[in-house]
Formats: C-alpha cells, structure tokens, sequence
C-alpha cells in the first residue's frame, strides 16, 4: 500500500503560536510512518512558510538556515514542495482555524483535516456563531458586542443593566481564552475592554452564566461520531489560557463527567445539531454550559481545537473508545472523504 505524503502545518501568525507547536509534537509522536511520509511546514510569526530539513521534531525554524523557504502562489501551490495528499493544519486561531489557511488549501486542491472554509471562519466568530445557533433554537448567553470605533463610546452601566455582574470580555476572533477577562465592577470592566481590543477589532461583552463547563468533542463528516462529556472545574473562576496549556494544576477535568444518562444524551444531542447548523466536518469541539435547571447553553465551537497532551478533545475521544493514534488516522481518512465528494462536484456550468 502506497504512503500517504502528509503536510504537517504548524506555528502560525496567531497569539496561540506556542499552543500549535505543542499540539503539532503530539500529533507528529503518532502519525505511523510505515503509512504516512510526513513533512513538517513550520509558519513562522512574521508569515514565513519553512520545511523542516528532516522530520525528526517540531521546532521554531525562525532563523534556522538549513530551513527551506517555501513560496506560497496565488493558486495555493506551494513552490518547492509538491505532491502533498493531505496536510493537517494544526493551527489554533486567526490565520489558520478561521479559514484562512482552508481556503488556501482549497485553491490548491489539497485536502486537509478538519472544517472547511465556512464553517472554521463562522465558528471563529463568537458574534456570528451566537446568531446562527439562535437562528436553530440553541441556547446561548445574552451578549453586547461592540466594534473598534466605538471603543471609546462603552456605556457601563447601559451594558450592566442588560447582562449584570459578573461578565466576561472577549476578543470576537480569538481562542484559548487569549484576551478574556471575568469583570466584576467597572474599573475592571474598562481595563478588560482596553485588553480585548488589542487582539481583535470587534469585542463581545457576555453574561456569566452559573453552571457546570461541560465540553463534548464531536468527530466525523455526515454522520459524527458524539463523545462522553466532560467536565471542567477550574481553580481561578473560570478555564484561562493558563489552565488549558501551561499549569496541569489549574483545572480539574472530570472525564466523563458525572452526569445522570437523560444529561448525557441531552448533552450529545445539542452538540450534535450545533455541530450541524454550522456546518462543521471532521472535527469539532463543542463548548457548554449546564444550568441547575438542565438548560444547556452553547459557550462556543471549536473548529482545531487544542491537541496538546492535557487538550480536552483527544481525552474525552480516548474516554469514548478512539485512541489518539486511532483519531490522527480517522481525522485524515475523513479528510480524504470530503475532498473526493468535491471533487465530483460540476464546476463547468457551459
């Protein structure tokens, strides 16, 4: 059986550079080189795409001489390095999980793992996301959003009497909680604003919700396999860039989660449709909030999530029955799927 050549991306322009590189080391650990040849593409900060000289390790190759640079065409090809059958693209946030990277991919007729153009660049959208999920009778938190030119203009007690105390600020275009801050009165809530704002230019001010942080990851094309949920508790209020990538301590994660049967299956089924009403394939993490009441209210989606050895996704696929190594081969068979319906797809009208 031919290998497959596999396109290992990783790095990126984004604020969860560092984030990338651990989830590309775990993937890479993995991937059976008696199926795949793998090239690893470091992207580096500045935007650089670099081939690694060997396939040994994940490494910044920023400044590396004996790193290949490669020139990205217009068409999506990328010179110098031909004849890829899929690339993973392990990057987290903007200029790679939005769907950046994805239409990119798609000039080139290169398939890859994980959400199409649509629905990374959707899901990497809190407002946007929040609006479809409304439109599909989903639960989510009442939110004020506001934009660069109005930074200056926030009323805080207008926004206080519509979401009350405490709330959180977010970045619009960000993950791994880089840029989110839980305010509790208003010299907080202005600090939090002036942090947002400098890593998106669109800013959601949110209602904190008092409930159980329940995740589900969700994997699969037409028909998506629904993992065991999974609870986090985290130790500092809520689960921060810190608690997920760089202190095992800072959450407890609860795998699965202790949950009554009628919750589980009420869990899977609102990641299930929200997976669907965004569109989303191969893989997804799904983000919720359980209420004591049993509402369910979606926090957000998760179009690459974190791959990193205490990254919730693979954890709660391994509690399901799908090892690690298991999910990289599935992740690209899925891939291969979607790109060979496509391409069967009539683009000559005439």
């Amino acid at each position: 059986m031919k290998k497959l050549n596999i396109g290992l991306l990783y790095g990126g322009r984004s604020t969860e550079h560092e984030v990338s590189m651990r989830s590309a080391e775990s993937i890479l650990a993995v991937l059976d080189r008696e199926k795949y040849d793998v090239n690893l593409i470091h992207i580096a900060k500045d935007g650089e795409w670099l081939l690694a000289p060997d396939s040994e390790e994940i490494r910044d190759l920023g400044g590396d001489a004996s790193a290949k640079k490669l020139t990205v065409r217009p068409s999506g090809q990328l010179e110098g390095l031909d004849g890829l059958d899929v690339v993973i693209p392990v990057l987290h946030g903007t200029f790679g999980e939005d769907g950046t990277v994805q239409g990119l991919l798609e000039i080139a007729e290169i398939p890859y793992v994980g959400c199409n153009v649509r629905s990374s660049s959707v899901c990497m959208d809190k407002d946007m996301t929040k609006r479809l999920l409304k439109l599909e009778g989903i639960d989510v938190a009442e939110s004020v959003l506001f934009k660069h030119h109005e930074k200056d203009d926030v009323d805080f007690a207008a926004v206080e009497a519509k979401l009350g105390l405490p709330m959180f600020v977010k970045p619009v275009n960000q993950g791994s909680s880089v840029g989110v801050s839980k305010v509790t009165d208003e010299e907080s809530f202005h600090k939090a604003l002036a942090l947002a704002f400098k890593f998106d230019t669109k800013v959601m001010v949110e209602s904190a919700l008092e409930g159980r942080e329940v995740e589900i990851s969700v994997l699969g094309n037409a028909d998506p396999f629904i993992s065991v949920p999974g609870e986090i508790i985290p130790d500092d209020g809520f689960y921060s860039y810190d608690s997920k990538y760089l202190d095992e301590n800072g959450a407890a994660l609860e795998i699965p989660a202790k949950l009554d049967e009628a919750t589980v299956r009420n869990l899977q089924d609102v990641a299930r449709r929200t997976f669907g009403a965004l569109d989303c394939e191969g893989m997804a993490r799904v983000d919720m909030f359980l209420l004591e009441d049993g509402r369910i209210f979606v926090n957000e989606v998760n179009t690459f999530p974190g791959f990193t050895s205490i990254s919730m996704y693979p954890k709660l696929l391994e509690a399901s029955g799908v090892s690690y190594t298991e999910l990289v081969d599935r992740l690209i068979a899925l891939a291969l799927e979607r790109h060979e319906l496509e391409a069967g797809l009539t683009t000559d009208f005439l």
